[in-house]
């Protein structure tokens, strides 16, 4: 698919599915519904100059069925057009799901000095007062602001960066939420107003299975398809609670798993007899990291620590960091071979 050359700031849009792109029976009905049912072409015809905008279906899924192999060929497809110098930014309309998943590998995987913004919804493009088309039409508005940068994510009016968007409520419109970091800017009336910087991340040095340097070999084969999905590291989340015990880990460890990511208490705290477990993977060669199951907030390191922290980020982001950490040992190790 060509882009416009006559038009120096054009605006790709790549569509994945999602609630946004979802269609219900009845028009009043914002919970029965089946996600990714409207192309995005179909979409943009919604907004007012939809039809200057560049469309493509990367695919049509619901974002709790978002998978390796997808977030391979959307990194692959973001690579492509961030690259051709006629683009100014990239919108992704997505499930609610998994949004801040999706968000966080991208950024992690291109820390794009373009801005990609994804777009959602939490009622379908059926729905009587459907959410999706201002969304949309808002984060249009921010990657086409000059000097805008990185991965964000747009919903109810609010730009929220991948390093810090987590899905705080099921059902309102406005379900995202940055935590302790707060938000990158607002749209209103089409213009943005940024509260703080875009978002630009590199891994952290001083977390041991991170290292920038490895970490790119990793993020390039990523990219240019050289890791099959199929093959990329199994790293599981389990949850610390009252009375857990470590049969889930022991399990896991028996079945091959890579690495952990654990979901403590508090402070990262945990149930002795997980952290028991957790130490015997450890000593088994698996991979363990401790997040917090906190919305806000994050694990304060002490020297007594015995499980590495997640460095601020949430379970589920952890995962996708410790992956690609993995991922990064295993290319090291590749070229070193």
């Amino acid at each position: 698919m060509a882009i416009n050359s006559n038009s120096p700031h054009q605006i790709v849009v790549l569509g994945t599915g999602g609630t946004i792109a979802g269609r219900a029976s009845q028009a009043g009905d914002n919970i029965g519904y089946t996600a990714g049912e409207v192309g995005v072409a179909q979409l943009l015809e919604l907004l007012p100059g939809g039809a200057a905008l560049l469309a493509e279906q990367v695919a049509q899924v619901d974002s709790k069925d978002m998978g390796f192999a997808l977030w391979q060929q959307l990194a692959q497809r973001c690579a492509h057009w961030l690259a051709q110098p006629e683009v100014q930014g990239i919108v992704i309309t997505h499930g609610t799901d998994t949004l801040e998943e999706t968000a966080y590998f991208l950024q992690a995987v291109l820390c794009p000095a373009k801005p990609v913004v994804l777009a959602c919804a939490m009622r379908p493009a059926t729905a009587l007062v459907p959410d999706g088309p201002q969304n949309l039409l808002d984060a249009v508005a921010v990657a086409s602001m000059p000097g805008a940068r990185g991965v964000v994510a747009v919903c109810a009016g609010r730009i929220h960066s991948a390093l810090d968007v987590q899905k705080v409520h099921s059902y309102q419109v406005d379900a995202f939420a940055s935590g302790d970091a707060g938000l990158v800017g607002v749209v209103e009336e089409g213009r943005v107003r940024l509260q703080r910087v875009w978002p630009d991340y590199v891994y952290e040095q001083n977390w041991p299975l991170a290292q920038v340097e490895c970490a790119q070999a990793a993020i390039k084969n990523i990219v240019n398809g050289t890791f099959p999905a199929s093959g990329w590291p199994r790293v599981e989340i389990v949850l610390n609670y009252a009375g857990a015990s470590g049969l889930l880990v022991d399990a896991l460890v028996a079945q091959g798993v890579q690495g952990l990511v654990v979901a403590g208490t508090g402070n990262g705290t945990l149930h002795a007899d997980l952290q028991a477990a957790l130490l015997r993977a450890v000593a088994a060669g698996v991979a363990v990291v401790r997040a917090t199951r906190c919305v806000f907030g994050r694990v304060l390191a002490t020297p007594a620590d015995v499980v590495i922290d997640s460095q601020g980020l949430a379970p589920v982001k952890a995962r996708i960091a410790l992956m690609l950490a993995l991922l990064a040992n295993s290319a090291s190790s590749s070229i070193r071979d």
